[in-house]
């Protein structure tokens, strides 16, 4: 219409806005045009998914008695959230609904699935950007906190500081929408994607929640596709259970229980190895082209992939690397093992700590891997440009799968079930699905450590936490810290890793590094023994194959149908 006017400038700028939309991937929230736009962006994917749902539903029925039994809208996390507002705002705007026929509806079609305890992963909204950029959602949030907070009344009369806690709007200077809560009190189930997270979520994040609704909290553990992670990405292995065990454990991952009889064979275990030796031979091709490292296959792959970040602990990965150095330059005691450290991960844009600690992977990498004196004994590698193609390499070649999240901190995790699956033993903490994979293949087959979550939310509470008395008593770890505070592994950069010696010996070590150090070491050296008996570390790693059935995607899908969406599976022959 303005084009057609004349106004080709006007034109052209609102033709840029409008495509802002779905150009820019994850905007800066950083800067208040920044979070706008992501606010648009999130109202835009839900209102798109919506309006497909009505039109879908409306082609067979003439009203919405029938919409929750025919729709089920899970929350991914607080960012599809607003769906709560908007489906009330269809129902009664659009379609003249009441007020309780639409919050009927709306509560038995939404469910939220929380996937972090992480404050900065659980949105808020200022009400100021939120009035100016959906001023009829906000008014319907304010009558469904009117209405619930009535409920908290009711329930507990006279309990303001209860009632300030529950409610969806945040006190302060502006004040806030809380999405978790929001997505909590729109939605019929709320659940957690780990038994251990799904815990915390009830009696850590939202337990006033949980005291008020008991019913609508549940687990439902992560999963992953066998016939992505396992058929596709390896095939080679793939070929080999098929070839012993048929191919059931396609599409029933439980199947793969049968392997256990195999776990002793000679024959079996040669076969399993050689798989893996052919994986990292590929793998090490990948790492010289893309950072000209020569890793050798014959090494210990110890691998670190995921998302950068403080409570991943890529960092603890980097004080153990730092402590083997130390021992084999200065002690002149060498690894039981060669070994290749291994990191890929991508940090968000804004994440300043996280790409610092990229950096600081990176200059440690330079001093070792140009030190003649390690050359035998160790690598260290960060692989760019990370993404699931790569991902595809990596995981089959790994022997080594670190997992090594603050207890508590962490979900569920999937890549530690991707590793398991494709025969790599888990080094980790009592964190997140490590648990729950540690009860699936035997406390014998995985490498357990470090300080449990109940113990360090007590410490934190009590503050009894004091990382230099840890310092004190293990020379070791002295020898460490002193290192990093020292520009040995940072020279052209002297002050590289003085955020972090900080972060640990000044301010707190918020994700206890050096409590769970003096475990990790020597848990890392019993990794690496386990690794010079190669009959050994074969039966441990076919058992984590053949004990992963319970990590399928499809179990999990299973459970959501079941439990929380009430659909039941279609029989084949069946229309």
């Amino acid at each position: 219409m303005l084009f057609s006017k004349g106004d080709y400038l006007q034109a052209v700028e609102q033709k840029v806005a409008s495509e802002m939309i779905s150009k820019v991937l994850y905007p800066s929230d950083s800067v208040e045009r920044g979070r706008e736009l992501r606010l648009i962006q999130e109202y835009f994917l839900v209102a798109c998914a919506l309006e497909d749902i009505f039109k879908t539903y409306l082609s067979t029925h003439d009203d919405f008695d029938a919409f929750p039994s025919k729709v089920a809208i899970q929350l991914n996390d607080t960012h599809p959230t607003l769906a709560v507002a908007e489906l009330m705002r269809r129902l009664m705007d659009d379609h003249d609904l009441s007020w309780t026929q639409a919050w009927e509806i709306t509560q038995a079609t939404l469910a939220y699935t929380n996937h972090t305890l992480l404050p900065e992963a659980l949105e808020k909204w200022s009400l100021p950007l939120f009035e100016h950029v959906l001023p009829r959602h906000l008014s319907l949030i304010y009558d469904i906190n009117h209405r619930f907070l009535q409920t908290v009344t009711t329930t507990w009369p006279g309990d303001l500081e209860r009632m300030r806690r529950l409610s969806i709007i945040e006190e302060g200077e502006p004040k806030h929408v809380r999405m978790a809560h929001l997505a909590i009190v729109g939605s019929h189930s709320v659940n957690g994607v780990s038994r251990l997270h799904s815990e915390l979520v009830k009696t850590s994040l939202v337990p006033d929640f949980y005291a008020l609704w008991p019913e609508r909290f549940n687990n439902k553990t992560n999963g992953i596709t066998q016939r992505r992670w396992l058929l596709q990405a390896n095939p080679a292995l793939a070929g080999l259970i098929t070839e012993t065990l048929g191919e059931a454990w396609i599409t029933h991952l439980e199947a793969l229980r049968e392997l256990e009889s195999q776990a002793q064979d000679a024959a079996f275990q040669q076969a399993f190895m050689e798989v893996k030796q052919t994986n990292k031979a590929r793998l090490a091709q990948r790492i010289e082209q893309t950072t000209g490292v020569r890793a050798s296959p014959d090494s210990l792959f110890d691998i670190q992939v995921k998302r950068i970040h403080e409570y991943k602990r890529q960092s603890l990965n980097l004080l153990h690397i730092i402590h083997t150095y130390l021992r084999l330059i200065e002690d002149r005691t060498p690894p039981p093992v060669p070994r290749t450290f291994i990191f890929a991960g991508k940090a968000a844009p804004e994440y300043w700590a996280a790409k610092q600690l990229i950096h600081m992977i990176h200059s440690v990498a330079e001093v070792i891997n140009n030190d003649v004196r390690a050359a035998d004994w160790m690598k260290v590698v960060f692989i760019p440009d990370y993404r699931v193609s790569l991902a595809e390499i990596i995981i089959p070649a790994a022997d080594l799968s670190e997992q090594i999240s603050t207890a508590g901190k962490e979900a569920s995790g999937t890549g530690n079930m991707k590793f398991a699956l494709n025969g790599a033993l888990t080094i980790g903490t009592y964190d997140g699905a490590n648990i729950e994979i540690c009860e699936e293949v035997g406390e014998d087959n995985i490498f357990i450590f470090g300080l449990r979550a109940e113990t360090i939310e007590t410490m934190r509470r009590q503050g009894t936490y004091h990382p230099q008395a840890y310092c004190k008593r293990e020379p070791e770890l002295a020898r460490v810290m002193a290192a990093l505070r020292s520009a040995r592994f940072c020279p052209k950069t002297p002050d590289l890793f003085s955020w972090f010696y900080n972060a640990l010996m000044e301010h707190g070590d918020y994700y206890f590094h050096l409590a769970d150090l003096a475990s990790y070491i020597p848990a890392q050296l019993h990794a690496a023994e386990v690794y010079t008996q190669p009959a050994l570390w074969a039966q441990k790693a076919i058992l984590n194959v053949a004990r992963g059935g319970k990590f399928s995607s499809d179990r999990t899908v299973r459970e959501y149908a079941c439990d929380i969406w009430k659909i039941q599976p279609v029989l084949k022959g069946r229309q």
